[in-house]
């Protein structure tokens, strides 16, 4: 049996070889060649994997799934592993080409393209923002007209917040519409516009195993997902086992499951408005684990990692200890993105305030760190645990306090 693994990010946060260490299968790996100098890491030699290498341009280039389908008759391939947004469904592509088990493109580009994924919501009379598929300039002109300012833009298959503008003014747009291609090369249209959505976000986390939800918790992000500039601490904290809302959010998180599909096996994120009205609104939905730190929260809630675990069954291995459906504190993550400077110096980890589970820092005193390019593009990011969400809020705030007054970039 062998399984080939595409993978865009760290090697090291997704140890597979230990993941599938009771599994007699061997490993074929495709990644990226930007991903892998990024993050230092080197190709694994070693057994499990019979195979490692990285192709450049991987996020956008054609020949990723090329090579992956030539891996796939090389190795004699029986399953496909994919855990990163880019992968999803160049996994799903290849499954159905060589019959192999796991989602298909049907399910897949539900979840990857937000236009098919507004048009299967409205099907489904899930609440989404009134929104457009962009073909022309006067596209974007005629639904701001309708709809008013702010106008939000963004990538049909975008990721990581890349893309996504917030169109305030008539100049931001006039600017945003003659500097942006709309359709691709073969002429299909590239870009959404949607009405803007006063209200806060949260977000609906968890995984389906053996066809069976196992995991499902909301949290509420305490800041704007694409602005990822900002300087301050970036809060996200999971809601209480006793808060009215977050029935209310995982109720809305199983019907978008419901009317989406998806594999047997696979771990979820769903963004959700809340309006001020208390309106639920679908953002988007992911069949993957959350970005950006929502990972780590999921294991502080549950005691496993939600990629490792459908990997595991979709490979046919047991899981232990089993899920549960609520978690058993309450858990919430700060983080920091990059900003432009030479790091001078961190804060002193022995004054590190109670609570923190992980922390980690991407960038060493001494070295000159570059601007953030994306949403996930961190500084330093903390997992903090507490016994609800108020004791764990005070802690996050008490390690951002700890954090910034220690802090020193140039």
């Amino acid at each position: 049996m062998t399984t080939l693994v595409l993978h865009r990010g760290s090697l090291r946060a997704n140890p597979y070889e230990r993941w599938l260490a009771d599994h007699d299968e061997k490993i074929v790996l495709l990644g990226s060649a930007e991903q892998l100098a990024l993050f230092g890491e080197e190709l694994p030699t070693g057994a499990p994997y019979l195979h490692a290498e990285v192709l450049p341009h991987y996020d956008t280039g054609e020949r990723v799934l090329e090579r992956a389908a030539e891996l796939v008759e090389e190795f004699g391939v029986t399953d496909v592993v994919a855990c990163q947004e880019y992968d999803i469904l160049r996994a799903a592509l290849l499954r159905e080409r060589f019959g192999l088990p796991g989602q298909r493109p049907d399910s897949a580009v539900v979840y990857r393209d937000k236009w098919e994924m507004k048009r299967a919501a409205v099907r489904a009379g899930i609440p989404v923002a009134d929104h457009v598929l962009l073909r022309t300039g006067a596209d974007l002109d005629a639904f701001a007209e309708r709809h008013g300012l702010p106008v939000v833009v963004k990538p049909r298959r975008g990721v990581l917040s890349i893309g996504v503008s917030v169109l305030r003014t008539a100049a931001e747009l006039a600017g945003w519409r003659a500097g942006t291609e709309l359709t691709g090369p073969d002429g299909e249209p590239e870009w959404l516009a949607e009405a803007f959505v006063e209200g806060s976000m949260c977000h609906v986390d968890g995984t389906v195993l053996d066809g069976r939800i196992a995991t499902l918790w909301p949290s509420r992000y305490l800041y704007a997902l694409a602005d990822f500039r900002d300087r301050g601490g970036r809060v996200d904290i999971a809601l209480d086992t006793a808060d009215p809302l977050a029935r209310r959010l995982a109720a809305f998180g199983e019907k978008v499951l419901a009317a989406f599909g998806g594999p047997e096996h696979f771990a979820f994120h769903i963004e959700v408005f809340v309006t001020a009205d208390g309106d639920l609104v679908l953002c988007e939905a992911a069949s993957r684990a959350g970005g950006a730190g929502v990972r780590d929260v999921q294991r502080a809630l549950f005691g496993f990692d939600p990629m490792e675990y459908p990997v595991r069954r979709q490979l046919g291995l047991p899981v232990e200890p089993g899920p549960r459906r609520d978690p058993a504190l309450i858990a919430g993550q700060l983080l920091f993105t990059k900003r432009p400077g030479v790091l001078r110096a961190l804060p002193d980890p022995a004054l590190m305030p109670e609570g923190v589970v992980k922390y980690t820092t991407y960038a060493e005193v001494g070295e000159s760190v570059r601007d953030a390019s994306h949403s996930g593009d961190f500084l330093a990011a903390f997992v903090v645990t507490g016994a609800d969400r108020a004791d764990c809020e005070s802690r996050i705030r008490a390690v951002e306090t700890w954090f910034t007054s220690g802090l020193a970039i140039d």
